[in-house]
C-alpha cells in the first residue's frame, strides 16, 4: 500500500511538472514585434511603459520573445520592416507612431495590433471608433483636445494670430490643423496654416511667419521636429510664443506644451496588449487617452525670449524644464 501511495505521489509530481513545463513552453512561444517610427524621446518613453507593463503582468523576457525594430524616419525601411513582421506570423504587433501604425494596419489584417502614440486613430482610418476599432487593432493615444491647447495659450498671452506648421503628407498634422480651424473663432484666434518647407527654406519661410503671427504651433511633423532648434531660435528672437502637444519638443526648446505623458500612454497600451495575449479580441478593447496631461513650461526658452509669465498661468504649470 505504501508503495502504491508513493508511486501515486510520484506520478502526481511528474504530472504537475509536465503541466508547468507546458505552461512555460506555451508562454515562451509568444512572439511580439515592436515597431517604432523613429528614436524621438516620446517613442522611447512609450516603449519603456509598454514593456514594463507587459513584464509586470508576466509577459516579459525571457518568457516572451520581442523583436524591436526602428524605421528611422524612412518609409522605405518601414515598408520592409512591416513585410518582415507579416512574414514572421507573430502573436502580437505593437506599433508606435501614426505613420508606423498606418503602414502596419494597411498590410497586416490577421495579427492583433496594439498601437500607441497615434494622435487620432479614428480620423486616420486606423479604427472605426474609440469604443471599438472594428478590426484587428486597439491601443492608446496622446490626443490632447486643441481647445485645451488654445485655452492655455490664451492664458499665457493675448494671442490673436497662431501660425500652424504642418505637413500635408502627414495625417496627424493635418488633423490637428483641421481641429484648430474649427475652434479658432470661439477663441478669437486666427489660425494661419504654414506648410513646413525643406530644411534650407525654413529660415525664409519663418522670417515671414514670425512677423505675421503672435504664436507658432508645432504639430507632429517629421520635418518640423527635425528642425525644431532653427524654428525655436527664430521665434524667440522675434518674441513669438511656441506651443506644442509633444513633450519631447518642449524638451528641445518649445516654450509651452500641453502634453500627454508618453510613458503613461505606453502603460495604457501595455495593459491592452496583455488583454489581447490573454485572449481578448482587439475590437472588444476600447482605445484610450492619457487622462493626466501635463502643462509644461520651458524656463530656458522663457528667459531666452524674455517672455513674461503671468503668475496665474504659473500656478497651473505641472512641469518645468530648467
Amino acid at each position: 500500500m505504501n508503495r502504491i501511495k508513493i508511486r501515486g505521489l510520484i506520478m502526481l509530481v511528474v504530472f504537475s511538472l509536465m503541466i508547468t513545463l507546458l505552461s512555460v513552453e506555451a508562454r515562451a512561444a509568444k512572439s511580439i514585434g515592436v515597431l517604432l517610427w523613429n528614436e524621438e524621446a516620446r517613442y522611447i518613453e512609450c516603449k519603456k511603459g509598454i514593456l514594463e507593463q507587459l513584464k509586470n503582468d508576466g509577459y516579459g523576457e525571457p518568457a516572451v520573445k520581442f523583436t524591436i525594430v526602428n524605421a528611422e524616419r524612412s518609409k522605405a525601411k518601414l515598408a520592409e520592416l512591416v513585410r518582415n513582421f507579416a512574414a514572421a506570423k507573430m502573436d502580437l504587433i505593437i506599433s508606435l507612431g501614426t505613420i508606423a501604425t498606418v503602414a502596419v494596419t494597411q498590410e497586416i489584417k490577421d495579427v492583433p495590433v496594439v498601437f500607441s502614440m497615434v494622435y487620432d486613430p479614428v480620423e486616420t482610418g486606423i479604427a472605426k471608433s474609440w469604443k471599438s476599432s472594428g478590426n484587428n487593432t486597439t491601443g492608446s493615444s496622446p490626443l490632447i483636445p486643441m481647445s485645451r491647447i488654445l485655452k492655455s495659450l490664451k492664458e499665457f498671452a493675448p494671442v490673436k494670430r497662431l501660425a500652424m506648421l504642418y505637413e500635408p503628407g502627414e495625417k496627424q498634422s493635418v488633423i490637428e490643423l483641421r481641429e484648430l480651424q474649427k475652434i479658432q473663432a470661439s477663441f478669437q484666434i486666427k489660425v494661419i496654416p504654414i506648410i513646413v518647407p525643406k530644411k534650407e527654406e525654413i529660415p525664409n519661410v519663418l522670417a515671414t511667419t514670425v512677423t505675421a503671427a503672435d504664436a507658432i504651433y508645432i504639430a507632429g511633423s517629421t520635418v518640423a521636429e527635425a528642425n525644431a532648434p532653427i524654428i525655436i531660435d527664430m521665434a524667440n528672437k522675434a518674441k513669438v510664443v511656441t506651443v506644442t502637444h509633444l513633450a519631447d519638443l518642449v524638451a528641445k526648446g518649445v516654450l509651452l506644451g500641453v502634453c500627454a505623458n508618453p510613458y503613461f500612454v505606453g502603460r495604457l497600451a501595455g495593459k491592452k496588449a496583455v488583454q489581447i495575449l490573454k485572449g481578448a479580441k482587439p475590437a472588444s478593447v476600447p482605445i484610450e487617452t492619457d487622462k493626466r496631461p501635463d502643462l509644461i513650461l520651458n524656463m530656458k526658452t522663457a528667459k531666452a525670449g524674455k517672455f513674461q509669465i503671468p503668475p496665474s498661468f504659473m500656478k497651473k504649470v505641472t512641469k518645468t524644464i530648467e
